[in-house]
């Protein structure tokens, strides 16, 4: 391991955009499938890895979708939170934001509170554990309608104080943030923060929509904004966080080489760029493999890597206090490393 790498490894920081049903390993996948007696279309783990190779966002839905089916049980959700944790903390993670998309689960008979109060007590059990402490936003399947979305926002009533947000996922091609509209301001009425994928593979417009419409709090990826200079420089003015997935824009094909990746040119152009890993169970890695990846193909220093960690406590939704606090704890490991 290099230098650079160990640091990385150590360097306190946090992550803002993880999919929690993207974290179930392929070994996870079939000991759930086998204490639920779920039959899933893969005869081996080997299997299930070697259809990771996706060409589009699509294609991994549509095995991800698969994957979530084995998850039936409060202890399902509960153990496959403390698997991703247990990795988190060993990469430095001392804080987390989590996504769950409960439609997922309703969808197939599964009630909203198995998964809440399974990853809820995952959580719980994270922070007596490692001290790591944790945040769960609700997202919206972008490819089922309006009406589904405040089905679920209404499902969401008993947990809302635990709840921190909303989110927007899934399909993002013909589905816009403008098709949620209603739903997110119902939520914002909630005290909910929103956040929302845009301009993954969606256009500048899609981001556009989920700042001008939705009124998000943070943008989930938002890479293809860099076509668009006058979004940027709302961006930078704003100082609008954005959760880069680097490894999953690889993966996904919407960057072609990790060689290639702007996360340096956000930077360059004044943008709150951080570092997560998406869904990482599918995409070649948790946080800190994401971190030293990009590090690697960028040729990013300590300064670069820093900086993306200082703005992972930036733009998390702890209050100032918790944010100054680790922003302390980070600057205390630089200056001892």
């Amino acid at each position: 391991m290099s230098d650079l790498d160990a640091f990385i490894t150590g360097l306190p920081k946090a992550e803002l955009h993880l999919h929690i049903e993207g974290s179930l390993e392929p070994e996870q996948m079939f000991e759930f499938a086998r204490r639920n007696g779920v039959e899933i279309p893969f005869g081996s783990v080997e299997e299930v890895r070697a259809a990771y190779e996706f060409s589009n966002l699509q294609d991994f839905l549509d095995i991800y979708y698969a994957g979530a089916s084995v998850l039936q049980t409060e202890e399902d959700f509960r153990d496959m939170a403390m698997a991703y944790f247990d990795r988190a903390a060993a990469d430095g993670v001392v804080h987390a934001e989590i996504f769950f998309d409960p439609q997922t689960h309703t969808h197939r008979g599964i009630p909203f509170g198995v998964a809440a109060n399974g990853l809820l007590a995952g959580m719980a059990e994270a922070e007596a554990k490692h001290g790591l402490t944790s945040k769960l936003i609700l997202c919206f399947l972008r490819h089922l309608d309006e009406e589904d979305a405040f089905r679920t926002l209404e499902q969401a009533h008993p947990w809302i104080e635990q709840i921190t947000g909303v989110g927007l996922d899934s399909s993002e091609i013909g589905h816009p943030p403008s098709k949620f509209e209603r739903v997110f301001a119902a939520a914002a009425a909630m005290g909910l923060k929103r956040v929302a994928h845009a301009g993954e593979e969606g256009p500048p417009e899609y981001v556009h929509e989920a700042l001008d419409l939705l009124h998000i709090d943070r943008l989930d990826h938002g890479n293809r904004s860099l076509e668009d200079p006058a979004l940027v420089t709302k961006l930078a003015r704003s100082g609008m966080t954005l959760t880069v997935c680097p490894l999953s824009n690889v993966k996904l094909c919407n960057v072609a080489s990790i060689e290639v990746h702007p996360i340096d040119e956000m930077l360059r152009k004044g943008l709150r760029a951080t570092v997560n890993s998406d869904d990482p169970a599918y995409f070649g890695g948790y946080v800190g493999e994401n971190y030293r990846a990009i590090a690697r193909g960028r040729g990013l220093g300590r300064d670069e890597v820093v900086t993306l960690a200082r703005n992972s406590f930036l733009g998390s939704f702890l209050p100032d206090e918790a944010v100054t606090a680790h922003l302390e704890r980070l600057d205390a490991y630089v200056e001892a490393n």
